[in-house]
């Protein structure tokens, strides 16, 4: 393959190409690096000249300057699953087996000894960790990510509480790297021990936490229907509304209403909060709380 010929494969791979793929000679390769028009990333690796500098592009860099077998991991695998994470992190690589390689700048070679889960998966076409062991991992570089990052990845479906809890189980009695902050996580994204049926309530739960507010009881059954959060010692019920849930379908529209005429007829106060209220206004969520217990009092 030509100088000329790469735009495509590059294109595809986040502007980075390897002196291997390219085909070029030895001479031909540091050639086209002297002139500009490629930019060296690591020994035998580098980026078209114009191509922005982007996290993929660093993390595709480092997996060609490995070779295979390699995977993103850690910090990087969080990135490409779309997890929050800082510009400057490193570039995370397991690689399994005994080949020793050069020191790269600004990456950090992983060789576990826990091969589970170490089959690749594909994310922005770049091979990594899947979605489990990656927060498994992530706990053992920056504890205080996973929580935050447990929550992405229960809103984005890729993993759900009861999954995230097997895991804990099965690794915790090898005392692996990563489980304390794991198992720390789960129980943040819990709610009494019951798997939260949204992220927006255990949102909910943190802020009401958070503010200092009366104690609430997780999905008790009152007058036949299991709401959200009942405030202790009062008949105020707390109700959060997921707009895709609870705003997009008709019927649920409806059925929440009848059930909150009901509760109301039964002598209970129903307080209804959307996402946005919760998510976006967190001290007025927590103010119109505080006053409904406040008039009951």
């Amino acid at each position: 393959m030509r100088l000329d010929g790469l735009d495509a494969w590059a294109t595809a791979h986040h502007g980075v190409v390897s002196m291997e793929v390219s085909g070029l000679s030895r001479s031909s390769w540091y050639r086209a690096i002297r002139s500009g028009q490629l930019e060296q990333l690591h020994s035998g690796v580098a980026r078209l000249h114009g191509t922005p500098d982007t996290p993929n592009q660093r993390i595709m860099a480092a997996l060609l300057a490995v070779g295979s077998p390699a995977v993103a991991s850690h910090r990087s695998a969080a990135h490409l699953w779309g997890i929050d994470r800082p510009p400057n992190d490193p570039v995370d690589i397991i690689v399994v087996g005994r080949r020793r390689f050069p020191s790269l700048a600004g990456v950090v070679i992983h060789r576990p000894k826990d091969v589970d889960r170490l089959t690749p998966q594909r994310r922005h076409n770049i091979a990594c960790t899947n979605i489990l062991r990656t927060l498994l991992d992530l706990g053992a570089v920056d504890q205080s990510a996973v929580s935050d990052a447990v929550g992405h990845a229960i809103a984005h479906h890729h993993v759900n509480v009861s999954t995230l809890e097997s895991v804990v189980i099965q690794h915790s009695e090898h005392g692996r790297a990563g489980i304390v902050a794991l198992r720390n996580a789960v129980d943040d994204w819990a709610i009494d021990r019951k798997p939260t049926d949204s992220l927006l309530e255990t949102t909910m739960q943190r802020l009401i936490d958070r503010s200092g507010l009366p104690p609430v009881e997780f999905h008790p059954i009152i007058a036949g229907y299991e709401v959200d959060f009942r405030v202790i010692g009062t008949p105020v019920i707390l109700e959060c509304d997921g707009w895709a849930y609870h705003g997009l379908q008709r019927a649920t529209f409806e059925r929440d209403r009848d059930r909150d005429a009901d509760l109301v007829a039964a002598g209970w106060i129903v307080v209804r909060f959307t996402y946005r209220a919760i998510t976006a206004r967190p001290n007025d969520t927590a103010g119109r709380i505080a006053a409904a217990v406040a008039r009951w009092s």
